[in-house]
């Protein structure tokens, strides 16, 4: 049985993983998005 991680990796090789981890990065581009991940990293650190 393959380990979890061994299953990740499978995923983002193939073209459907690939294909998450392109919507991912763009997403991530986003101006908005990156002000939003900082508020939650800001609020993280506070507790």
């Amino acid at each position: 049985m393959a380990t979890l991680m061994q299953r990740l990796q499978t995923f983002l090789r193939s073209p459907k993983g690939q294909k998450l981890v392109q919507q991912g990065r763009q997403q991530l581009a986003k101006p908005e998005n990156q002000a939003r991940i900082r508020q939650i990293m800001t609020k993280a650190r506070k507790r």
